[in-house]
């Protein structure tokens, strides 16, 4: 049985020194800061998140499954990752289970602190990711 998501004191605490990590450029390698509009308020809001690098092509990868930031950015069509006082401003495209499934591969591997809110490890055969698509959202990013 995964894990359910829950932004409990710690986590906002976490996200907190890891915004101001981002901000300094001393974050690890693949951190951004994912800002998106609220798609009901149009507030900014900004997450800590980390990327999946390869080939040149990026995806951001929501581990927790469709949280306020994946429906924010699904309204949007499109994201601004920062990090280090630089910012880009890109489209997304959600990806199907098939395409999806060796970045959450690949993202699991790097990223084992979610672990937890996965039902398949990272060294399962990429059918097992195809299964779990539909509950952590893959997006590609498009440089406009």
């Amino acid at each position: 049985m995964t894990k359910t998501y829950e932004l409990t004191f710690v986590r906002r605490l976490v996200n907190s020194v890891m915004r101001r990590l981002v901000a300094w450029d001393k974050a690890p390698a693949h951190m951004y800061l994912l800002t998106i509009p609220g798609r009901k308020s149009g507030e900014l809001y900004s997450t800590p998140v980390t990327l999946v690098e390869e080939d040149g092509e990026r995806w951001l990868v929501a581990p927790y499954g469709a949280v306020s930031w994946v429906l924010n950015a699904r309204a949007a069509g499109e994201v601004t990752l920062s990090r280090g006082g630089k910012s880009e401003t890109l489209a997304i495209e959600e990806l199907g289970p098939e395409q999806a499934a060796p970045v959450l591969r690949s993202y699991l591997q790097d990223v084992s602190i979610v672990q937890p809110y996965f039902d398949c490890q990272p060294d399962s055969p990429l059918e097992d990711f195809e299964a779990e698509a539909s509950l952590h959202p893959v997006f590609r990013l498009i440089r406009s």
